[in-house]
């Protein structure tokens, strides 16, 4: 589609998600969203957060009012929510900040391209669980930082879909002893957020995080529930502080103090 010069590109993900590419002069990402966030509610209108953006929001409402007319006849999937405008972001990458070689291992398409920008390697890996533990198996003497992403708790969370939420997180259960046996030095089990199925969505409550070492300090946490870590060593800690953490457990830090 071309819009007043701008050529757009739609790039399906996965299930609902979507890319979309505006790629022309004069376009600033300092756009509001037209998602409403609920359910049976209208779009938003997206709005210009500076005056630069208004060129921006003008192809963008374009861009949306064509496609709800293209996708009138369709249901249930009969218009599109833009959200996360943005232009690709420049990160230093993992490699030149910790000194890693670390590689990326999830199934749903939007975490493998996270993991691009901060300088993972991306390998194929299968749609489960089993399969990708099983990937990190197979290439855990080529790199020294695992990624490896749980899709499923955040969707059934969204879902409001309890039952299966717990389902999951007892089948990645099964699987952290293959991170034991492998003589993983340090291991982390955490999110990027909340999710509570009673909510059904993300939420502000604070997460969970397990961290083990031989370094580690045992404290009065005998499980990883969110009631558990409240007691935990770790205690409350932006999560811009985790990698330094990981380094420190894995004994890839200078040396503390003078």
């Amino acid at each position: 589609m071309v819009i007043e010069d701008v050529k757009i590109f739609v790039c399906p993900v996965r299930e609902h998600r979507f890319a979309v590419i505006f790629r022309g002069e004069g376009l600033i990402a300092d756009v509001s969203d037209s998602d409403p966030q609920q359910l049976a509610t209208e779009p938003k209108n997206i709005l210009a957060l500076s005056h630069e953006a208004s060129r921006m929001v003008n192809i963008a409402n374009k861009f949306i009012a064509q496609a709800k007319t293209i996708l009138t006849e369709h249901y249930p999937a009969n218009m599109v929510l833009l959200r996360g405008f943005s232009t690709q972001p420049r990160f230093p990458t993992m490699d030149k900040v910790y000194k890693l070689k670390p590689v990326a291992i999830a199934s749903y398409p939007m975490y493998r391209g996270l993991a691009k920008l901060v300088g993972m390697t991306v390998i194929e890996t299968g749609i489960n669980i089993k399969e990708e533990f099983n990937t990190l198996k197979k290439n855990y003497n080529n790199f020294d930082f695992f990624f490896l992403h749980i899709k499923k708790a955040d969707s059934y969370g969204e879902d409001g879909n309890f039952d299966q939420k717990v389902k999951i997180i007892e089948q990645v259960d099964k699987y952290i002893p293959t991170l034991t046996e492998l003589g993983t030095d340090v291991i982390v089990v955490t999110g990027d957020h909340s999710t509570p199925a009673l909510l059904k969505g993300h939420s502000w409550h604070p997460v969970p995080v397990l961290l083990h070492s031989n370094w580690c300090r045992p404290d009065k946490a005998s499980e990883f529930a969110e009631s558990a870590c409240i007691t935990g060593g770790l205690g409350r800690f932006p999560a811009t502080q985790l990698m330094s953490l990981i380094m420190a457990n894995a004994l890839k830090l200078n040396k503390f103090g003078a």
